[in-house]
């Protein structure tokens, strides 16, 4: 006789785990005009215009094309006195002819004045710390001692202090945004151009805010490399942890390019950190025009089922089995039905693999028998019609249901 293996019983492994929801790192509420980010809000979505601010009608236009569409913080960039003046007259052209849009001002190079008269228009501030205050080239290539370490970090204090000061009083908020490609070369020769160097140089600044009572901050940690990118967060995350700081982080990898690379590689850095419950606001970054980053941005956060924007598709691949032109019928399908926000349609080929795969659906459009298409409702076989008529008879499935809206 075969004598069987004793069973072992081992305990679960804590890294698996059956709860689909999505693990969200605790952050503080930090308010951007009428939207907040952190503290358990939804992940906010963020763009940035092309137009220069000195063009007072067409930065507000643009403004406001990507508010109509979704975004919900828009970014403008502050290079001069001349352009931080012009946002007094953008807000304003904004509430009279539209409506207040929470806006951040991009501001760089010794900006301490800029960001000072920038801050009396906008709801948020983002300084890069690699560029707010200029440190002299090293000569030879020489480390620096600690001693001009605390001379340029005191430096920095004084730079930075009048715009906290200010941001704190008007109860607004600031973006702590440092970039991989431009970091100040006392952290550079001090940790290379690392991750850790990028954690570092946002601490410097996260200190000072906090010993003047200011703590209205977002932090981000952009790479044009996926992986410097992710091991920047990932590291910022477990520092703030680790010190007792709750920032939200500001997702993105900055430079993706344009296309489908550009949205794939967007997508690997910001989805893979969401995943992972890091990141409380985001911006995909493409070479083309702003209005394209949004659709991206919420597809991602559609897909981690952070944020429910859109109809979600359920549609198999095709094989041989599929009755029908799968490909075709789903086009269809997403024609009629991409307005209604909220639903789950599932589009399948054949009953091999339907009723399974679309278990979770609201409901289904199944290839059963040829020339047929069946209609389901959940798990819920409803009706049979001629595939001529499938799309026409969904409609009429959903308006029964009171779960219809005309398109506007």
């Amino acid at each position: 006789m075969q004598t069987l293996p004793t069973p072992v019983t081992t305990a679960p492994d804590p890294r698996l785990h059956t709860d689909t929801t999505l693990p969200r790192r605790q952050t503080r509420p930090v308010p951007v005009g009428s939207v907040t980010i952190g503290g358990g809000h939804p992940v906010v979505v963020q763009s940035m215009i092309n137009e220069d601010t000195l063009d007072i009608d067409g930065s507000v236009a643009a403004i406001r094309r990507l508010h109509e569409i979704g975004c919900e913080i828009v970014r403008v960039t502050v290079p001069s006195m001349a352009h931080a003046k012009a946002l007094a007259d953008i807000t304003q052209k904004l509430a009279t002819t539209y409506q207040p849009v929470p806006l951040v001002a991009d501001v760089h190079h010794n900006g301490m004045k800029i960001a000072l008269e920038v801050a009396k228009h906008v709801d948020k501030v983002r300084i890069n710390p690699g560029l707010y205050v200029f440190e002299k080239p090293r000569v030879g290539g020489s480390e620096y001692t600690q001693s001009e370490f605390e001379q340029i970090g005191d430096k920095i204090r004084q730079t930075l202090e009048p715009l906290v000061v200010s941001l704190r009083e008007q109860g607004k908020a600031m973006r702590i945004g440092v970039n991989h490609g431009s970091l100040a070369e006392r952290m550079l020769f001090t940790y290379g151009d690392t991750p850790e160097g990028m954690v570092e140089s946002a601490l410097e600044f996260i200190r000072i805010c906090e010993s003047l009572d200011f703590r209205n901050l977002v932090i981000s940690m952009k790479a044009s490399r996926v992986p410097v990118m992710l091991s920047a967060y990932r590291l910022m995350a477990h520092r703030m942890d680790a010190l007792g700081m709750d920032y939200p982080l500001h997702l993105g990898v900055t430079e993706a390019g344009d296309g489908e690379y550009g949205r794939i590689k967007s997508t690997a850095g910001i989805a893979t950190l969401l995943a992972e419950g890091i990141g409380d606001t985001l911006r995909v970054s493409l070479t083309e025009a702003p209005e394209k980053e949004i659709p991206v941005c919420y597809s991602i956060l559609q897909a981690l089922g952070l944020r429910k924007t859109m109809v979600e598709y359920v549609a198999c691949p095709s094989c041989g089995r599929t009755l029908f032109n799968l490909e075709d019928v789903l086009h269809q399908v997403r024609e009629a039905t991409q307005h209604l926000t909220g639903l789950d349609i599932a589009v399948m080929g054949c009953i091999v693999n339907g009723p399974g795969e679309m278990a979770d659906a609201d409901y289904g459009y199944v290839g059963k028998q040829p020339g047929y298409i069946s209609l389901y409702r959940g798990r819920e076989e409803v009706k049979k019609v001629p595939e001529a008529q499938g799309v026409e008879e969904l409609i009429n499935l959903i308006k029964s249901d009171g779960r219809w809206v005309d398109p506007a």
